[in-house]
Formats: structure tokens, sequence, C-alpha cells
């Protein structure tokens, strides 16, 4: 249904998972963790189900953290519900999921990009961890993975200064797998899913496992320390200083406390 917050569905072994949150530009919110967790709940119980997509509605794929909602006090679920942001980023999952990012995958949405097997993005879409000039931290695993999967100094350029990084220097980074026209995201991860689908079941599962292992080892020995901190950030007067500027879209006043 075209109100829900989250949209489902699958045809032809591939399921489509999509943020429906146009109007807020796709930011997550409690209600969306549990969504997008129920979604996936569906493809990992779906012996039907071979592949997934992940994308977005309207002209974003995700902006992040509705930072109204943590404002509010949601931060808790949002951030450390189960499998984490957005009900997603720590799942371990038995089936490649794509991320098809169309407009800019921002925050909390560029880890959830992050946490997909492969990726696609429209020419224009752009990726960003803006969360330093919110008084956070990228800590839904921009911190943790993307030191790991790109050269170590533009990763912190983009972590510590929080500058966009468009599509097309993303896929020269091998960070995402195909730049594509804007509007056909959607299209080429169909495409791309429609090949694993036609593959082993058992053999996609089993490579997936043997080929994510080195990244799995990587999240389990940074997660706590990433998690204790976003915690302990999260409760700072600046963390509540950046969401309250961004709100009334003024610039902050840092307190360094």
């Amino acid at each position: 249904m075209s109100h829900d917050i989250v949209l489902y569905s699958a045809e032809n072994g591939i399921a489509i998972v999509t943020l429906n949150r146009p109007d807020q530009r796709n930011a997550i919110n409690p209600a969306m963790c549990d969504a997008v967790r129920a979604a996936f709940d569906q493809v990992e119980a779906d012996p039907d189900v071979r592949v997934a997509i992940l994308t977005g509605a309207g002209t974003m794929f995700c902006a992040g953290m509705d930072l109204k909602a943590f404002a509010d006090g949601a931060g808790d679920q949002i951030l450390f519900g189960q499998y984490g942001f957005g009900g997603f980023v720590k799942r371990q999952r038995t089936k490649p999921v794509i991320a098809a990012v169309e407009g800019g995958a921002l925050a909390g949405g560029f880890e959830m990009m992050l946490a997909c097997d492969l990726a696609v993005a429209g020419e224009t879409a752009d990726f960003a961890l803006p969360e330093v000039r919110l008084g956070l931290i990228p800590g839904a695993g921009g911190a943790v993975r993307l030191p790991v999967s790109i050269p170590r100094v533009r990763a912190n350029e983009i972590l510590l200064m929080g500058t966009p990084l468009p599509a097309t220097e993303a896929a020269f980074l091998k960070l995402i797998n195909r730049v594509v026209p804007d509007g056909d995201a959607l299209k080429v991860a169909r495409e791309m899913a429609a090949v694993i689908a036609s593959n082993a079941p058992l053999a996609v599962r089993h490579t997936l496992a043997i080929a994510n292992a080195a990244h799995a080892a990587n999240d389990a020995a940074h997660w706590p320390e990433n998690d204790r901190i976003i915690k302990e950030i999260g409760k700072t007067a600046d963390a509540a200083q950046g969401a309250r500027a961004f709100i009334e879209k003024r610039a902050p006043v840092w307190q360094g406390k």
C-alpha cells in the first residue's frame, strides 16, 4: 500500500524493499526501523526470495536519522534497536541485498548502503557522513566500515569534514558497483538481481558468507567501542544543540561538552 512507511514486493525471486517517507527524505524514525526489520524478516523467511533490493521513494534514497525524532528522545530506538540503525545495519543476512540509490544517501542512509552487498547509484547521487556537523558521530557503521572500504585519507576527509562524495568518485573508489543515468538505479539493480536470482541459491548463500567473513570480523572488533561512544556523545549538550540547530535551520553553537 502506498501509505505504508516501507513498501515490500517480491517477484521472480527478487524482493524490493522501499523506504517510503519521501516527504521527509526517507529519514529513519522508530516506525521505519520496525518496518525495515519486518521486511527483511520476510526476505529471510521466504524460500522463493533469492536476493533483495533496498531503495527509497521520491528524490532521495535516505537522509539518515530523523533528527526531530532524535530530539524528542527516540535516538536509542533508532540506533540501538534490534539489528542497529534502521533495523538493518548490523543484521546478519543469508541473501544478498543491492542498494539502488537515487538523489543521495546521507548519514545513516549512507551507512545503510554500506551495509548492503552491492550498490547502484544515479549519476548525480552523492553520499555524505555529516554527523560531525551535528554534534554526533557516524555511529551506524560509517566510522567502522568506510576506512576499510576506501583509502584511509579519503575516508577521513568524508568522516571528519562531512563533505559529500559524488557517485562518480564512489564508483572510482569501488564503493559502488555502477553509476547509471538518473532514474535508472532501480532498473539496473533489478537486472543485477535477476542474474543473482538465476544462480544456485545454496551456492550464492555460501559464497556470500565467505565473501563477507572479513568484513564481519572487522565489524565484530569495532562495534562495541563504536556503540559505547555513540551512546555517550548522544547525551552531550553538543548533540542536542546540533539537532536543534538543524531543525531551526541555524548554525549550531558548540560548547564542547
